[in-house]
């Protein structure tokens, strides 16, 4: 792989006016050098190539926080398993995770205490034994209450605590079965909700229905962490102190539904809850379990021992067998996976060697090409409900198998990484792949997640929808990648969807000229994949709009050269583009930058000399904090791997783009 020579400066794809140079490599113009790049890049894609699985695909380890461990330990009580030997070591990772600094638990390092972990955690590690006046319980009690006590978590945490018989069922918001029975017409229809709530929500009514209770010695409860010492015997919620409001509304829909109940004039409920079993077995064949994530493979657990499912029962024990897989070994720690991400990783690692100059003529490269070509979802799932027209099925989903929630985002990444290696069956399944996405493009000319779907803002204060992910709309992020892999299959602003498209980004676009990021922290992620996508689909890049997002890109780059986001930037949106320094989000800013001014900006150069500066010596770099966003605000994960994709994409697009501009 040859490059011309490398010399700092700007090209024909620079904004005018004076350019903002940052960086002490940036300030002396000195970047990185040809040989430099090249011995960065290739040490990485060693170290890439070394980590791919026999089978040809990729699958990092993919954290989260210490919910996993404490809901697992939990769940376990609940269903009477507090025998397993696994859950001491368990419970040794949940301790090593509490913040030493004020006793909580959060959702990602440096974030603020978080009321939901804390209060499950400290239940779970009493449950394992740990003594409440032992300092770490003592100092996360003291930090609860100052929170407000356990009366402040969410439906998702009641749930655990009214089924341990720590809260009255009637404090927690109703899910009522028969809502699988309304009509499609209806505001609230299962086909209008997120799918990762969908498969929430379904086990979730099942519970809400049986309201099963594992009563535990009153020694083993938490009424010590209730600010309120009465609010785990009071029978209803509290409404907003505004007298009209959605949510005192559907507040009002739940207490007469629970009044309902009370009164057992259910007269659908059987019929209800048959439809909803129906629909939990059929949804957990081809998958590694409930929507092959964490939370419904926990659920669904305690619904099929609520309907009557034997312990020994074949379902019951593949959804226990699919949850414990998640779990990985060390010492004398456990601690769990929120799933697997093989499809995700193996679709960003081989678009990495692309960007890097590798085709399908690699062995390393055609191995995965094969292994992601056998896994394109050719049946027709969840999606199709929202689909009007017919399509060819396609698509890949996240997990090992999850054939019913093929994703846009996966296939987007997946295509693109099939188009650019080449090979008659990879080009196929690309093209069918895209097809599959523009049948998935929303009415805003935005795309979501998993399905094809309207923004519907009152289901956003439906009591249960406290997740903060009640709907999958559409996002800039993954609009910002579907243009890109269009851009590859020839798409141009001219064409209806790519035009569409291009309105929905720009009605979307901040203040400040950046791009919100749903699936990725935060507005470096989805300024990066929009730019990427405007550059990749022929938009001039220096329209007015497209160079506002360059200029806020160069304003939040660090003096290093190097960028960094906090997932605080969801909570207050005036921390946008500030934080640690990672190699991830370096790579989409200095990616970003690199699509609206080309490569020899002086942003970009400080960049690529900060990525070439902090490789470590086995190829790949450091990075701790959590870049990747799960529900804004609520749960966020780091892809021990992002640290090697985005660096060796970038490092890659880096020499190809100085290549052609010489």
């Amino acid at each position: 792989m040859s490059m011309g020579t490398f010399v700092p400066g700007t090209d024909g794809k620079s904004a005018s006016g004076p350019v903002r140079v940052r960086g002490s490599a940036a300030k002396q113009g000195v970047g990185a050098s040809e040989p430099d790049v090249q011995r960065v890049l290739r040490n990485a894609v060693a170290n890439l190539q070394g980590q791919q699985a026999s089978e040809g695909h990729w699958c990092g380890e993919l954290e989260g926080d210490s919910i996993l461990q404490s809901e697992y330990i939990l769940l376990k009580f609940i269903i009477e398993q507090e025998d397993d030997a696994r859950l001491p070591k368990i419970a040794n990772y949940l301790r090593k995770q509490q913040r030493a600094g004020d006793g909580a638990w959060v959702q990602y390092p440096g974030a603020k205490p978080d009321v939901n972990a804390t209060v499950k955690a400290y239940f779970a590690l009493k449950l394992m034994g740990d003594q409440i006046d032992v300092p770490h319980m003592a100092k996360a009690r003291d930090l609860i209450l100052s929170l407000g006590g356990a009366e402040q978590c969410n439906t998702y945490t009641k749930f655990y605590l009214a089924a341990l018989g720590q809260m009255h069922y009637d404090a927690v918001p109703t899910i009522p079965p028969e809502m699988v029975l309304l009509p499609k017409w209806f505001y609230f229809h299962l086909d209008k909700v997120s799918a990762w709530s969908r498969t929430m929500i379904m086990p979730l009514s099942v519970i809400s229905s049986y309201r099963p209770i594992r009563q535990l010695p009153e020694p083993m409860g938490i009424m010590e962490l209730y600010a309120g010492h009465d609010y785990p015997h009071r029978p209803f919620v509290e409404f907003d102190k505004r007298v009209v409001s959605w949510k005192n509304l559907f507040l009002a829909v739940d207490k007469l539904l629970k009044v309902l109940d009370s009164t057992r004039l259910t007269p659908l409920r059987r019929p209800a809850l048959r439809r909803i079993e129906h629909w939990i077995l059929k949804h957990t064949r081809h998958s590694d379990g409930l929507g092959a994530i964490f939370p419904p493979m926990v659920y669904i657990i305690i619904a099929l021992r609520c309907l009557g499912y034997d312990k020994r029962d074949k379902h019951l024990m593949r959804a226990e067998r699919q949850l414990d897989e998640l779990m990985i070994e060390e010492g004398d720690t456990i601690r769990l996976q929120p799933c697997f991400s093989p499809i995700w990783d193996t679709g960003l690692a081989a678009y990495a060697l692309t960007e890097a100059g590798y085709d399908a003529g690699d062995a390393n490269l055609k191995k995965a090409v094969d292994w992601l070509v056998a896994k394109e979802c050719q049946t027709e799932g969840d999606w199709k409900a929202n689909v009007a027209h017919h399509v060819e099925p396609s698509g890949w989903y996240f997990e090992f198998n999850n054939a019913y929630y093929p994703d846009v985002d996966d296939t987007a990444m997946v295509a693109m990484a099939l188009n650019r290696a080449g090979g008659d069956a990879a080009l196929a399944a690309a093209d069918r792949g895209v097809k599959w996405m523009l049948a998935m493009q929303n009415a805003d000319g935005g795309w979501a997640a998993f399905d094809r779907t309207i923004h519907r803002p009152i289901l956003e204060h439906i009591p249960f929808a406290d997740h903060n992910a009640i709907q999958d709309p559409s996002c800039p992020d993954i609009t910002g990648r579907t243009l890109e892999c269009m851009g590859y299959h020839g798409y141009k602003p001219s064409d209806a969807p790519v035009a569409k498209a291009i309105g929905f980004l720009k009605s979307k676009q901040e203040e400040e000229g950046c791009w919100f990021g749903r699936w990725g922290v935060n507005y470096l992620y989805g300024s990066w994949q929009v730019l990427c996508g405007l550059d990749t689909v022929g938009v001039d890049m220096n329209e007015r709009w497209v160079q506002k997002a360059g200029r806020w890109l160069r304003g939040v780059q660090k003096e290093d050269g190097s960028f960094g986001e906090s997932a605080d930037s969801y909570e207050n949106p005036d921390l946008k583009g500030q934080g640690p320094a990672t190699p991830s989000q370096t790579s989409w800013g200095v990616m970003g930058l690199m699509a609206v001014f080309g490569p020899r900006d002086p942003g970009v150069v400080a960049g690529v000399r900060w990525l070439c500066d902090n490789q470590q010596s086995s190829g790949t770099w450091d990075e701790q904090w959590f870049t990747g966003t799960g529900f804004p605000r609520m749960f966020y994960l780091r892809y021990h791997l992002y640290r090697l994709y985005f660096p060796v994409m970038c490092l890659g697009r880096y020499q190809r783009e100085l290549q052609q501009s010489d």
